[in-house]
């Protein structure tokens, strides 16, 4: 049976929601929306001009190889921030974060964006947090695409995308669950397939629609839970609160 989800809060980005006001007033567009599949949001060894709070939707950190295959190596949603780089004193990087599920979200200038990180203690004390659970969140990547089955892995994304949306159904295409996976189409369209005769899923056509999270859950390795209580450790409501009582 297909449970509807609830409506994204008007400030669903984790760390959006602590100083929203501050960055509202220094960003482009209210808000700006990520409309196209694969849009860039910054190219590996370019320069980023543009840092991003995404509220709906998900981006991929992806890693591309002299002959020009690509991985993707971390997913960023409303729970973190595009252009990590910057946060950590760069303004470039050899991986590169494409659009993969459209949605909305924040984009202010990375300039602008580095000059409110030295103005808040606060703001770099949490940042450093959701630094520090992104680097953990590729690490258990890294160890699940070693010891987890490609259909436990492909459950484990399959969640991740959906707590990032507000709805049961999104867009997630065989290009990018390949990628995601670290395996050929042919993979994916047996993982998905198994997962919907199971009744856990529907796919049609890179459509995505949950019918089952819990057995989508059961089905899954443990890494999904140990990324998302390691998330919440570091970004959940009482972190948040111990990150904003400092010195602004």
């Amino acid at each position: 049976m297909l449970t509807s989800r609830k409506a994204a809060a008007p400030h669903a980005n984790r760390l959006l929601g602590c100083w929203h006001a501050r960055l509202r007033a220094t960003s482009t567009s209210s808000p700006t929306y990520f409309a196209g599949y694969r849009l860039s949001l910054y190219r590996a060894h370019k320069p980023i001009e543009f840092v991003y709070f995404i509220e709906t939707g998900v981006g991929s950190l992806v890693n591309t190889m002299a002959n020009g295959q690509a991985a993707e190596v971390g997913t960023i949603g409303n729970e973190g921030v595009v252009g990590l780089p910057i946060m950590l004193g760069d303004d470039r990087a050899p991986t590169s974060v494409y659009v993969q599920v459209p949605g909305a979200g924040l984009r202010i200038k990375a300039t602008l964006f580095k000059k409110e990180l030295e103005r808040s203690i606060s703001m770099r004390a949490v940042m450093l947090r959701y630094a520090h659970a992104f680097f953990n969140q590729v690490a258990q990547s890294a160890a699940c695409n070693q010891f987890h089955s490609l259909e436990q892995r492909c459950c484990r994304w399959m969640l991740m995308t959906h707590d990032r949306m507000k709805s049961d159904e999104f867009l997630l295409t065989q290009e990018f669950l390949a990628m995601m996976l670290g395996v050929q189409r042919t993979g994916v369209s047996a993982a998905a397939g198994g997962l919907q005769r199971a009744g856990l899923i529907r796919y049609k056509r890179g459509n995505v629609t949950i019918l089952d999270r819990r057995a989508l859950i059961k089905r899954s390795c443990e890494c999904y839970g140990v990324s998302k209580k390691e998330f919440d450790r570091l970004l959940g409501d009482r972190a948040m609160r111990t990150g904003r009582s400092g010195r602004m």
